[in-house]
C-alpha cells in the first residue's frame, strides 16, 4: 500500500539528512590540520515477504523467485578514511607530520578516554608555561610521554625517529625526549571526541606504542603539517547525489499521498 511507500521514503529522507550532515562536516574541515574525512554507509531495512521463492504449486512447478517489498533504508555507520592528507610545508620548528601510520598521544581527562590518552594526527605543537610540548589548541593538551624544553633552548630539532634535540648556548646540544606514536589494528574503530582527537575503543583494539619509523609506524617530518584529506570535488559530487536522492524521495512521498487521497475519495463515492 501507499502507506509503506510513505514510510520507506521517510526513512530515505532521514538517512540522506544524516549523509548531508556528514558531508557538511567534511567540507567545514577542509583546512583542519590532520583531519580525516568520513562517509555515511547505508543499509536496507527489513522486507515484507509476500510470496516465497521455491514454493511448489499444485502441478509441482516451483516458483523461480519470491515477492519481497522493502521497508526503506538507514545509515549503518560513518566510516573514517585514514588516507594521508597533503604535506604542507611551514618551516616552523614545532610543526611535525607523521609520514605513514601512527598517532601522537596527548593527555586528556580520564573520563573522556581509556587511560586518559587521546590520539591525533595533527602535528601543530607549541610549548606551555612549564616548557612542555603541547598541542597548539585552546586546551593545550600535553604530549605523552611528556617532553620538556629547557628555557635556554635556542633551537629545536626533531629527527625522523622522534628524538627531540635542543641547541643551547655555547653550541651544546641535548636530547630532551623521545616522541612516541601509537598504532591500532582497526583505526576506523576509534571514537572521535572533537579537538582533532580520537580515543581507543573495543573496536579499535589496544594501542601499540613505540618510537616512530619502527614496526610499521611512520616517521616524523619536521617543518611540515599533514593537511586535511577531504577532497572538495568528491564531496561536492556526493552532495549533488544526496540532493537529487532527497528530491526523489520527496516525490515518492507526494505520489503516495496522492494515491491515498484517491483511495479515500473512492471510499466516499
Amino acid at each position: 500500500m501507499s502507506v509503506t511507500a510513505l514510510q520507506s521514503a521517510a526513512t530515505g529522507l532521514t538517512a540522506l539528512n544524516t549523509e548531508l550532515d556528514v558531508i557538511a562536516n567534511n567540507l567545514a574541515n577542509l583546512n583542519t590540520a590532520g583531519f580525516k574525512s568520513s562517509r555515511a554507509n547505508f543499509q536496507d531495512l527489513l522486507y515484507i515477504e509476500k510470496k516465497q521463492a521455491g514454493v511448489e504449486n499444485i502441478n509441482g512447478d516451483q516458483r523461480p523467485m519470491g515477492l519481497y517489498v522493502g521497508l526503506g533504508t538507514q545509515v549503518s555507520g560513518t566510516q573514517k578514511s585514514f588516507e594521508a592528507g597533503a604535506a604542507e610545508q611551514t618551516g616552523r620548528e614545532l610543526d611535525i607530520m607523521i609520514e605513514g601510520a601512527g598517532f601522537l598521544q596527548v593527555k586528556i581527562e580520564d573520563d573522556r578516554g581509556r587511560d586518559g590518552i587521546g590520539y591525533t594526527r595533527a602535528g601543530n605543537l607549541s610549548i606551555n608555561s612549564q616548557g612542555e610540548l603541547v598541542l597548539a589548541t585552546d586546551q593545550g593538551r600535553v604530549v605523552q610521554p611528556p617532553i620538556t624544553i629547557p628555557e635556554d633552548a635556542e633551537s629545536i630539532s626533531i629527527s625522523l625517529d622522534g628524538q627531540v634535540i635542543v641547541g643551547q648556548p655555547g653550541g651544546e646540544q641535548s636530547n630532551v625526549g623521545q616522541l612516541e606514536l601509537a598504532t591500532f589494528i582497526n583505526p576506523p574503530g576509534l571514537k572521535e571526541i572533537g579537538e582533532n582527537l580520537f580515543v581507543a575503543t573495543e573496536a579499535s583494539g589496544d594501542p601499540i606504542t613505540g618510537p616512530p619509523a619502527e614496526q610499521n609506524r611512520g616517521g616524523i617530518r619536521q617543518g611540515f603539517l599533514e593537511g586535511s584529506n577531504v577532497e572538495p570535488v568528491r564531496e561536492l559530487v556526493h552532495l549533488i547525489k544526496s540532493q537529487r536522492a532527497f528530491e526523489l524521495n520527496g516525490q515518492v512521498i507526494r505520489a503516495a499521498d496522492d494515491a491515498l487521497k484517491q483511495v479515500n475519495q473512492l471510499h466516499r463515492g
